[in-house]
């Protein structure tokens, strides 16, 4: 009885003595984990205010939770004289992130780069994209995939490695866009006058910007025509006018001036001929109802020769 009762004091002692190390064990613990949620929370809102659009909160607040606790179980089993099996834990913990990360390697990746997407990116929700011949609008930004939308209403879901990875094209991001048809006119016909009707029609056109200039040139010597280019500018930013409106508008105009003005549309040109001095031809014409001479009737019969 003796001997049970000194082995109870002896441990109830030693409890005594560790108690202030659990307790500051726990409390660096849990400090450890409510600084991770703080962190989380303050990023999340920083990069609320950084960009309008969606911000990985859940994400950016469990990394850090996750990240602050583990440094807290180490600190705490040290605090407890554990150091050891907080070596093990962490060395354990490293080998299964090798075995795991070479298991789903492209997973990683993926969120990998979508989380450095969160923090710097080329493009926002709303802006016009290609990556890898793949072009359309963006509407959603996740970690694992771009969402983007085609302009035949296909749904394209990019992973976020390519657009990492590879060069990307940001059609929208500070609002202006070129636009640019060709047309053709004669070899007769004035080119430099032809220009100036485009031009003009252009520049006084609904949408099209003036600053950057729009131009028309020479784009072509074709064997039938000469294929001139018209380039302007519009402001996707401007809700307004439509892109695709404003071309077609000025397209139109276009076709409407040279008509009026007399030139010869690509359809219509003809070959690359000096038309101010046509060459005679001689054209001997035989009605087609004359049968030819070999089916002449001779005595009421065809002579077959």
């Amino acid at each position: 009885m003796g001997t049970l009762q000194n082995t109870f004091s002896i441990a109830w002692q030693e409890v005594a003595n560790l108690t202030p190390r659990i307790v500051a064990a726990l409390t660096v613990l849990f400090v450890c984990i409510w600084v991770g949620r703080l962190l989380g929370r303050l990023t999340a809102r920083l990069l609320a205010e950084k960009s309008a659009t969606k911000v990985y909160v859940r994400f950016l607040q469990q990394l850090a939770t996750w990240l602050l606790g583990l440094l807290g179980l180490a600190l705490a089993l040290n605090i407890l004289g554990l150091g050891n099996i907080a070596m093990s834990l962490l060395a354990g913990g490293g080998m299964a992130a090798v075995v795991f990360g070479f298991a789903f390697r492209e997973i990683g990746e993926n969120f990998i780069a979508g989380f450095f997407l969160t923090f710097s990116r080329s493009f926002e929700v709303g802006d016009i994209i290609e990556s890898e011949n793949l072009v359309g609008v963006v509407k959603n930004i996740e970690l694992r995939h771009v969402h983007i939308r085609t302009p035949d209403g296909c749904d394209i879901f990019i992973p976020s490695t390519q657009i990492f990875k590879s060069p990307l094209l940001n059609y929208t991001r500070d609002g202006l866009r070129r636009l640019n048809f060709v047309v053709g006119v004669d070899y007769s016909d004035n080119l430099k006058k032809a220009r100036s009707l485009l031009l003009n029609v252009v520049r006084s056109s609904a949408g099209a910007l003036n600053d950057p200039l729009p131009r028309v040139m020479m784009s072509a010597l074709l064997p039938q025509y000469v294929e001139l280019q018209v380039n302007f500018w519009v402001d996707t930013f401007d809700k307004s006018h439509d892109m695709i409106e404003i071309k077609n508008t000025v397209m139109d105009c276009c076709c409407q001036v040279l008509k009026k003005e007399g030139f010869t549309f690509s359809s219509d040109c003809s070959s690359n001929i000096n038309l101010a001095t046509p060459v005679p031809l001689n054209v001997l014409m035989k009605s087609a109802l004359q049968p030819p001479e070999s089916l002449t009737p001779t005595n009421g019969q065809f002579d077959h020769e």
